[in-house]
Order: C-alpha cells, then structure tokens, then sequence
C-alpha cells in the first residue's frame, strides 16, 4: 500500500510539474480503483496531497519569477469561496453519478487542452495585444511591458473563472489547474510558463479552503496514505519542473489530453460495465 501510493502521488506530482495542473484530475481515479478507497475518501485525500505538491511547486517557479501574484491571488480568492460550494455538493449527489460527471469532465477537458495545443501558436501571437485601455477589445489586456491591465472588466471574468474553479476543486477533489492554467493565458493573456507558475499558487490556496470544508463536513483524510502520496507528489513535482523546460508546451498538452482522454473511459468503464 506505501509504495503504490507513493507512485501514485509522483504520476500527481510529475502533471503537476508538467503543466501546472491536470495532474489532480488523476488522483481520485488513482485513489479510488487502485488503492480502493471511498470517492469522497479519495477527494479529501486528493485536495491535501495537491495542495501540498503545488505549494512546492511555486516556491520554485516563484524564486525564478514565472509567478504573477496579483493575478493569481485574484483567481485564488474567487476559487476559495467556490470550494466550499463544491465539497457541499459533493455530499449531495450519489457516487456513481459523482465519478460519471467526474468521467465526462475529463473528456471535456481533454477536449479543450488538445484544442488549446493545436491552436497555441495562434494564441501566442495574439495573447498579449497592447492597446489603448480604453478601446473596445478582449476583457483583459496587457501593456507594451507586458504587465496586465487590471481594469474592473478584467477583473470580473477572473473572478468568475476562479469561482467557477473553487466550485470544481470541492466538488471532485481536483486542484483546477486544467482550468486555471488556459484561462490564464486566454483570458489573462499570460505566457505559458507564467501560467503554469501561477495557477500552482492557485491551486494551493483552493486546495486549502477545499480541505477545510472537507474536515468541517465531518469527512476524514487518511494521515498516512495521505503522506506518502505528498512524498510521491513532491518528487515528481520536482522532476516534472525539469522536464517542462525541455519540452514544447504543445507536445506536452497533447501528450496530457490523450492520458486524460483514457482515464476518463476507464472511470466510465468501471462504473457502469464493472458492477
């Protein structure tokens, strides 16, 4: 049981430092049909290993300045207030219907992420126009520096988008990473590598107000698989950083897309054809 959960909480870890979000997405599958926990067991267990994990993770894309705090503390703040919202659904709605939706998510994301990867090239063009603030244009700009323009518009859509996270993380477990990081750089215009930096800080944050509204709900988070799935995240966190900067963003959206893609067909395999 120690080992595999280590080498499940790396194959966390490792996504995580890929692509600053995703990874968590793979938790509860991992938790629930390989180590056979409870769904709402595995959740508690996913946001405490995640939150930890990123929080690695940001201290060293922070000390090499890929973080923009500002921006990321806003979607944070939006995203802690959604938290609570989505562990109190969790405890609504049955647990087939919760992996089912899980399942369906994940294809939707899968979806978005290979789209956002054949696109990215595009995207990079046009990602941080520089215009006149007060011309008609996307909700969010940045200035010839580079810097975002923060105007009420702007900050609107992202605290939207960050609650619409926070709900996502509570209801299953996930860090909201696969949304924060294409929000950040569609949205925010942010570089890639900025994103990623950023929605770890994110996803720590809400993974914290997630795990609080997980123990407040009376729900327990095993302390000792729970260990060694932050040791095993740890690890491949730090490998997953490294290997980032030698890989396209691209290769590794596409790459993250089709394993989101297969584990979403094995949650609706063993949950409605494996009873």
């Amino acid at each position: 049981m120690p080992w595999l959960s280590l080498l499940f909480g790396a194959i966390v870890g490792l996504s995580l430092g890929l692509t600053g979000g995703g990874g968590a997405i793979f938790a509860v599958p991992m938790l629930v049909y390989g180590l056979g926990m409870g769904t709402r067991e595995a959740v508690g267990i996913s946001l405490a290993s995640v939150g930890v994990t990123s929080f690695v993770g940001f201290l060293g894309r922070w000390r090499t300045g890929q973080v923009e705090i500002r921006t990321g503390l806003l979607f944070a703040i939006a995203g802690m207030v959604g938290a609570p919202v989505g562990s109190w659904l969790a405890g609504l709605i049955p647990e087939t219907l919760l992996l089912t939706l899980f399942a369906f998510l994940m294809l939707f994301v899968a979806y978005r992420m290979w789209s956002k990867a054949v696109t990215e090239s595009r995207v990079a063009t046009a990602s941080c126009p520089v215009v006149n603030p007060d011309e008609d244009g996307p909700s969010c700009r940045r200035d010839e520096n580079g810097n975002l323009l923060l105007t009420s518009r702007c900050a609107r859509l992202l605290l939207l988008v960050g609650l619409l996270t926070g709900v996502l993380s509570g209801l299953f477990g996930v860090g909201g990473g696969f949304v924060i990081v294409p929000a950040l750089v569609l949205f925010s215009g942010m570089a890639i590598h900025h994103a990623i930096g950023s929605s770890l800080l994110v996803i720590t944050l809400v993974s914290i107000s997630g795990v609080a509204s997980h123990l407040y709900a009376g729900r327990v988070i095993p302390l000792e698989i729970t260990t060694w799935f932050v040791a095993g995240g740890v690890g491949g966190m730090i490998v997953g950083t490294q290997i980032s900067r030698r890989l396209s963003g691209p290769t590794l959206q596409k790459g993250f897309a089709v394993a989101i893609l297969a584990v979403a067909a094995f949650v609706l395999y063993r949950t409605h054809f494996m009873k």
